[in-house]
């Protein structure tokens, strides 16, 4: 009898598709996290870094329900202006600072690496879909989104210093960093709120949980 409870039970996790999805991500982040806390490791997995982000954008599209035009626009329009902020970024100090790339993140074009692009793309969707059905005034829900992409970016950036994914001018991260964050976010947002596809996603909140966890783990253990 029990040996029957517990056949059903991995035939049941087995057959949820959302389920796996979601302990492969618990497990490649944990992974992750051991990787980068150890010094004798760290260098093999940063050099999975770009990896670890398109696989992580890969398995959250594998349950995007609508491939419209609205949201291959999105996609475009979001990886654009994120990549082009970072590029007159880079270039002008406006509007994030005075900063630069290193190697890790992968191939770069106006040294800027591509999944800089990718990595606006999948935090606006994640965050986007997160309160998509939760707040109506397209301003607000931006505006909060936003929010928590700068939390996010908080969490982020000593990681990203300490792992050489980019440097900021004097070892300093600016205000400006932040608000430019703010700022850049809010207008992705924005078009994504206007733009009509199917929203919701069941991995978007656990995917956004579980880059959170990681962070705040990577920010105490190195």
């Amino acid at each position: 009898m029990k040996n029957n409870t517990l056949s059903d039970r991995l035939t049941a996790i087995f057959s949820n598709k959302v389920l796996l999805f979601k302990i492969a991500i618990t497990i490649f982040h944990l992974v992750g996290v051991m990787g980068m806390s150890l010094p004798v490791l760290r260098p093999y997995f940063q050099l999975l870094t770009p990896f670890h982000l398109l696989l992580s954008t890969i398995l959250l599209f594998v349950f995007h329900k609508e491939w419209n035009k609205a949201f291959i626009g999105f996609m475009i329009i979001s990886f654009t202006i994120g990549y082009g902020s970072e590029v007159m970024g880079v270039h002008t100090g406006f509007p994030f600072g005075n900063y630069s790339y290193g190697p890790v993140l992968g191939f770069q074009m106006l040294e800027v690496p591509l999944l800089i692009g990718v990595n606006w793309l999948l935090l606006v969707y994640l965050t986007g879909g997160v309160l998509h059905s939760k707040i109506h005034n397209n301003f607000l829900a931006a505006a909060i989104a936003s929010l928590m992409m700068v939390v996010l970016d908080y969490l982020i950036e000593p990681v990203a210093v300490k792992l050489d994914f980019w440097t900021w001018e004097n070892d300093v991260i600016p205000l400006s960093n932040f608000i430019g964050w703010f700022g850049v976010a809010f207008l992705i947002h924005l078009i994504y709120r206007k733009l009509s596809f199917e929203k919701q996603n069941p991995l978007s909140l656990y995917l956004l949980i579980n880059l959170t966890i990681f962070f705040i783990l990577l920010n105490i253990l190195l």
